[in-house]
């Protein structure tokens, strides 16, 4: 008698492994997807952070996100990880029609916020955070 698989046994054996990657290839794409956005939201909350000490400190809003790194408030800016940049849609400071203002400051970035225009996981844009 000789020793072996069957042709029936090999190809149940490939369906079944087949059905498991199917089965895990979408949890493994969101599991990468809900990375990425936890990495988003870190470095979104970091850049705010260090414009938020760089205006208590200097008492002006940075005119660019290179005037934090050159401050030693970031060691790099960070990078989008979607877009795999670190360009960002920077939101300047505007004053109000009767507020008194220093010209210096409208020049500042008071926030930035991914130029991704896609949909998170939980139904919110990217572009919103």
């Amino acid at each position: 008698m000789k020793k072996g698989f069957t042709l029936v046994e090999i190809l149940i054996v490939v369906t079944i492994i087949g059905i498991l990657v199917v089965m895990v290839l979408p949890s493994h794409r969101t599991v990468v997807i809900r990375a990425k956005e936890a990495v988003l939201k870190e470095n979104l909350f970091q850049v705010r952070d260090a414009i938020n000490k760089y205006y208590y400190d200097k008492k002006k809003y940075p005119a660019s996100l290179e005037d934090l790194v050159t401050s030693k408030y970031l060691r790099k800016v960070p990078e989008d990880p979607f877009l795999k940049t670190n360009e960002w849609h920077l939101k300047h400071f505007e004053p109000e029609d009767m507020e008194d203002f220093d010209p210096e400051i409208t020049e500042g970035i008071i926030d930035i916020r991914s130029l991704n225009e896609n949909d998170a996981l939980d139904g919110s844009k990217y572009s919103e955070w």
